[in-house]
């Protein structure tokens, strides 16, 4: 039985979800608390996101063999969340997910309860950070920012966090969002 919670974060490319979760990783460290890492057919390259690069093969092998929790395509590279995170929503953890829009339904009937946060960003400030990151080509951001327009507005409980200014003040309400989700299990402060 799951006595966790689940915090799926999603968010348009350059919204600074990965900003704003490292922030709020550096300011959780007493609470029971576990960030999922990602799997990405995509090579590390020390400017975004810390995750696990695999090739498409190891993928496709982890994917056969029902390893994922979650997983998507995006923009050519195949994401993926491990079932480790049902071993942590096991324990009593407050488990975070950066995850996608794409897999959001799949990720509300697994994990009923779940507390959805959006990350946004107006698309000019969407824009600057997508070209200052220098991993896309132009096509490649106008077709992000078209993906960046989808509605969650239906999404029951939804809290959405505007990232357009100083990183620091919604990595402070990411925190707290994240501490209100806490489990009430007994397993560490509130």
């Amino acid at each position: 039985m799951m006595t966790g919670k689940l915090v799926y974060i999603v968010g348009a490319s350059g919204a600074g979800k990965d900003t704003l979760l490292s922030i709020a990783r550096s300011r959780m460290d007493a609470f029971p608390v576990a960030f999922a890492h990602r799997y990405i057919t995509r090579p590390a390259d020390g400017t975004g996101e810390t995750h696990i690069p695999l090739t498409t093969a190891e993928f496709t092998q982890r994917l056969e063999r029902g390893l994922f929790a979650l997983h998507w395509d995006s923009h050519g590279y195949r994401y993926g969340v491990g079932r480790e995170i049902d071993l942590w929503l096991t324990a009593g953890l407050l488990v975070v997910v950066s995850g996608s829009r794409a897999v959001l339904t799949e990720a509300v009937r697994r994990y009923p309860g779940l507390q959805v946060v959006e990350i946004a960003a107006s698309p000019a400030v969407l824009r600057q950070r997508l070209l200052a990151r220098g991993r896309e080509s132009g096509s490649d951001i106008e077709e992000r920012l078209a993906g960046a327009a989808i509605d969650l507005s239906g999404v029951e409980g939804l809290i959405v966090i505007d990232n357009g200014g100083p990183p620091d003040i919604a990595g402070n309400r990411l925190t707290e969002v994240l501490r209100a989700n806490l489990p009430d299990n007994g397993i560490g402060p509130r």
